[in-house]
């Protein structure tokens, strides 16, 4: 059955074309249940949004939580092996906005098992494209942590040091990266590198010459090759427009191994789409595939829904108190047979909007 844009929301349209692009390219849909137990989450707290967690005693006594991430699932009920899982998603997470928790509707993707190159670039394709679909002022910012962390090699750093080094290159807080350099005892060497790397933003082919002159070590220089021949498969997929390179996307060096990635649309001023390659999650449940994916955050798309003026529906039929129910039934049919829809009433509501007015 083929639904209007007068019966779907903009957000339900979003996630009905999602879905069908994800279809089109060989991705299955895959159900979760609502509820994991609390442990999963808990034990990888890291990897998650946020740190806060809906948790409540199931009826076997075990700690169970509703679900604040769908990666973590998929993961952790996908068998490993070498054969490659295409899979799609539309379910809801529950997550704290630092005041209350809430219900979020998340569309998505996740590739695991023998991941290469065109895998990568077939899902940064279909991030794009994501985005072109909510949106045609939009663009993606592509990262690669397999570079930051070639970088973060050419400095004796504690891990207390790399984090303090990792947040101000995410904030582009350049001053402070400077005093933060000179506080560690760090080389001006090192200093000019980090900083200009944090600096440093712009479309692929405008600012990739840059990132080769700040490459460092055989580190960087894999992570720059892989990055020129997955931009290589945009070109060829036709959806390299709109993609810059931004490393001041900076995710969980624990979990993340190479590419990462952040999806905007005009008008909104947080991220909508959000991914990356994720293979040591993988590591941490034992298993040895790779993984690459994304997730869409449709909730964050209601700024975006235009306010409706229009009617409600065709018909308001109005019934009185000396009208039978057959009757009204029998014109209620006749009336939605046609394909209009109908709202009958004993007396008009009076707030509801419609094109049409019939009594009986």
């Amino acid at each position: 059955m083929d639904f209007s844009k007068d019966v779907l929301r903009y957000d339900e349209q979003a996630i009905m074309s999602l879905r069908s692009l994800y279809r089109q390219f060989g991705y299955s849909l895959y159900r979760l249940s609502r509820f994991e137990e609390y442990g999963l989450y808990a034990e990888n707290k890291a990897f998650l949004a946020s740190d806060d967690i809906v948790s409540f005693t199931g009826t076997g006594g075990k700690l169970m939580a509703l679900r604040p991430d769908v990666t973590l699932s998929i993961v952790k009920n996908t068998k490993d092996g070498d054969d490659l899982k295409k899979l799609y998603y539309n379910e809801n997470v529950y997550r704290s906005d630092g005041y209350e928790f809430k219900e979020r509707m998340q569309v998505g993707l996740e590739c695991i098992g023998d991941i290469d190159i065109y895998s990568m670039g077939e899902t940064l394709m279909l991030a794009r494209r994501s985005l072109e679909l909510l949106s045609d002022r939009s663009c993606l910012d592509i990262s690669h942590m397999g570079y930051i962390s070639g970088v973060l090699r050419e400095a004796e750093l504690t891990p207390e040091q790399k984090a303090l080094v990792l947040r101000c290159v995410s904030e582009k807080n350049i001053p402070e990266l400077n005093s933060l350099c000179a506080e560690c005892g760090l080389d001006n060497a090192f200093r000019d590198k980090i900083t200009a790397l944090a600096a440093l933003y712009g479309p692929f082919g405008g600012v990739i010459a840059d990132l080769r002159r700040l490459s460092a070590n055989e580190e960087t220089d894999g992570a720059l090759r892989e990055l020129e021949t997955i931009y290589g498969v945009l070109r060829q997929l036709g959806a390299e427009q709109g993609v810059n390179l931004d490393f001041s996307i900076v995710n969980d060096l624990s979990y993340y191994s190479g590419i990462i990635f952040q999806g905007y649309i005009e008008g909104i001023p947080s991220k909508v789409l959000s991914g990356g390659r994720y293979d040591r999650l993988l590591r941490k449940f034992g298993k040895r595939s790779g993984a690459v994916g994304f997730a869409v955050y449709i909730d964050m798309l209601e700024r975006l829904d235009p306010p409706r003026s229009g009617p409600e529906f065709d018909i308001l039929l109005i019934y009185g108190d000396e009208t039978g129910p057959e009757q009204v039934a029998g014109a209620v049919s006749s009336l939605a047979v046609s394909g209009k829809s109908v709202r009958a009433a004993r007396d008009d509501p009076g707030n509801v909007k419609y094109k049409e007015l019939v009594k009986i």
